[in-house]
């Protein structure tokens, strides 16, 4: 559902009718009681500005807390911190971000307070429904049984958001909070909060229809893969499998038979969009708020339709993960033996000529590179799209951004401000986690079966990135996985083959960070690309990913100060900060 703003109105306080001192309890000015909201119209009101941000953008845009602090598409957390992606842009823009991606990471980085403001923000506003609609006599219990289902999978959502992040945090709930006592919600973060979030997700599941008439508010199977998505973090493969298995029994969700499709504004909301979070653009909100605001640094320079600020620059390593052998397959341990031609250091008007090797066609939707085409807006010329190639090489982001014929119709006075939605999950992502599943403790054919279904899309020549004489504009080689494939002859091959396609297919999404840590192989992947990158990227020279500590980032220091009750901070921090 869209975005909607909502400003509270000030109360006008009864004339006082005594001498007695209830003339001191005065009611705060632009406060809204949650008793005056106690009934069907009010709830709806607050279930409104629950789901507002979800987007990862709210009430906390001020200097200290930047829209994209807490950008639901985690591109700082989960890609750039990864090796999918390089902060971008200049050294000296956004230095938080560059200590964030080189894991000189301190407890006061604003960014970490933004991202926890948010989450716990979006909790809040989740349990003011449940507190509000306790007492609305005007719902009937189907009517409240719909509404708790969507807020509990909202607060489900914001709390797994948090555990992911920070992993140590506390569980709120509507029980929690008591208004006469403001530190009833400091609690400590000394318990694991995973079956909290699957009982509020479970209850998602069992109760949400299958379909809802507006676009945003989650179904049934919104609710299931992300059951499902918390199961595979904690390696529940036997309880995710079933759910997962049966939203591609539903028949709801099917692959789109382009790729790109999931990534532009015309196809919001397709065949293959689970769960969206919706944007919106040139809807009467002030600034069009309501369009992509987390991702409002990630732009290169359209040829002077937009000049800011070249963040979020896909990786070498990222790119020569799309290579592909002879036979179109991936090379799963040889990819990053030899980079893929590049134009780094040459002027726009030298001569170029991208590389004549073999590629997945899911490359060039998902990285900008020199002398392919990049979407409608022409041939990307190189260093014209970069801020600083010198610092942060010669690739720019793909998937998140407008088509020239976008501008003015799904973007805002700034371009940069589009209704391009975010699919946080889509339906080659359930195909993913269920081959997971497969893999684990299932069929390994099977699992090659579901791969197979997405390397199938990818290798629609329909779908291909086309140059301006009409043919591929790149030497695109792709097949599926042979039915006697070695493999996936043996679980760790067919493993390492299900965590390579996730990682290409939902490149530059926000996962990849996430599920490096939930595999177990975040420490050696992230060493073996810092000693390579740093011959690319001299910033990463003795940078080091230490084990037991960097999984996880740290409880934000002002967080842990607030928590103090009775002069005690009830926050603990995370090991190793």
């Amino acid at each position: 559902m869209k975005k909607i703003v909502l400003i509270a109105f000030v109360l006008t306080l009864g004339a006082v009718t005594s001498c007695k001192d209830e003339f001191l309890n005065v009611q705060p000015k632009a406060v809204l009681s949650l008793s005056i909201l106690s009934d069907k119209a009010g709830v709806n009101y607050l279930l409104v500005g629950a789901y507002a941000l979800i987007d990862g953008t709210g009430t906390n845009n001020t200097a200290a807390f930047s829209s994209w602090h807490g950008s639901a598409d985690n591109w700082i957390y989960g890609e750039v911190s990864a090796d999918n992606a390089y902060k971008g842009t200049t050294s000296g823009d956004q230095p938080e971000i560059s200590f964030i991606e080189q894991k000189n990471i301190l407890s006061d980085n604003t960014h970490f307070r933004g991202k926890w403001s948010t989450v716990y923000d979006g909790i809040a506003r989740s349990n003011d429904v449940l507190i509000a609609m306790a007492n609305a006599k005007d719902m009937t219990e189907a009517e409240k049984t719909q509404v708790t289902a969507q807020v509990r999978f909202l607060r489900g959502h914001y709390h797994f958001e948090a555990k992911k992040v920070f992993n140590m945090v506390p569980y709120i709930d509507e029980k929690t909070y008591n208004p006469d006592d403001l530190n009833s919600t400091k609690l400590p973060n000394d318990k694991n909060i995973w079956p909290n979030i699957e009982a509020d997700l479970k209850f998602a599941y069992d109760n949400l229809p299958v379909n809802q008439a507006q676009p945003g508010r989650p179904t049934k199977w919104a609710a299931g893969a992300m059951l499902a998505k918390a199961y595979m973090f904690q390696q529940k493969f036997a309880e995710a499998k079933p759910i997962l298995e049966a939203i591609v029994a539903s028949g709801k969700y099917s692959l789109m038979p382009k790729y790109h499709d999931n990534f532009r504004a015309a196809t919001n909301n397709n065949a293959e969009s689970v769960f969206s979070i919706q944007f919106s653009v040139n809807d009467g909100a002030p600034g069009n708020e309501n369009g992509n605001t987390g991702a409002t640094l990630n732009y290169p320079s359209f040829g002077g339709v937009t000049t800011c600020c070249g963040f979020y620059q896909p990786s070498q390593n990222l790119v020569n993960a799309f290579k592909t052998d002879a036979n179109g397959l991936p090379l799963l341990n040889t990819f990053n033996d030899v980079d893929v031609k590049n134009d780094q250091g040459l002027a726009v008007a030298a001569p170029f000529t991208p590389d004549a090797g073999t590629f997945d066609p899911r490359l060039d939707w998902t990285v900008g590179r020199r002398g392919i085409t990049f979407l409608d807006w022409g041939v990307h010329t190189g260093a014209g799209f970069i801020r600083d190639q010198a610092y942060a090489g010669p690739y720019s982001p793909k998937k998140h951004l407008p088509y020239r014929s976008d501008i003015g119709v799904n973007t805002g006075p700034n371009p940069r401000q589009n209704a391009n939605n975010y699919r946080i999950i889509r339906y080659s992502h359930v195909l993913l986690m269920l081959a997971e599943c497969e893999v684990e403790i299932g069929s390994l054919a099977k699992a090659s079966e579901l791969v197979n279904q997405i390397r199938k899309r990818a290798a629609n020549p329909e779908g291909f990135v086309m140059g301006a004489d009409g043919k591929p504009a790149a030497n695109y080689v792709i097949s599926e996985y042979a039915a006697n494939s070695p493999v996936f002859a043996t679980q760790t091959t067919a493993r390492q083959a299900v965590r390579y396609e996730t990682r290409i297919e939902l490149a530059m999404e926000g996962h990849r960070y996430f599920d490096l840590v939930r595999w177990g192989i975040a420490d050696v992947t992230l060493n073996a690309y810092y000693a390579k990158e740093k011959d690319k990227r001299a910033y990463f020279n003795g940078v080091t990913f230490v084990k037991g500590k960097h999984e996880y980032y740290p409880i934000p220091l002002q967080e842990i100060l607030n928590s103090k009750k009775d002069g005690v901070e009830i926050l603990k921090q995370n090991p190793g900060y």
